[in-house]
């Protein structure tokens, strides 16, 4: 999977924490933030990265808003670099 894809997935993720978003979707977010950054570490298999973007993927399914117009930018974007990743061979 493409490290720079899975990168801007983490810092779309990343950015909703620094807005103000409802708190049922933060915790959805911040789930699906340190599950992309596991994903991250060095030396993580490619089996691995993808059961994590997956992962990802269902957790951002539960957020239908953030509260913030901002923070669904980012989500939208995590979402399309989910959709991304998936597709890779």
């Amino acid at each position: 999977m493409s490290d720079k894809r899975l990168r801007e997935l983490h810092d779309h993720l990343a950015a909703t924490g620094e807005l103000p978003v409802e708190r049922s979707a933060s915790h959805y977010l911040g789930e699906a933030e340190a599950v992309v950054a596991d994903a991250l570490k060095p030396g993580t298999s490619d089996e691995v990265v993808r059961q994590r973007v997956e992962q990802a993927r269902e957790l951002l399914g539960h957020v239908d808003g953030t509260g913030d117009g901002r923070a669904d930018d980012h989500v939208e974007r995590a979402r399309e670099c989910c959709v991304a990743l998936l597709d890779e061979p």
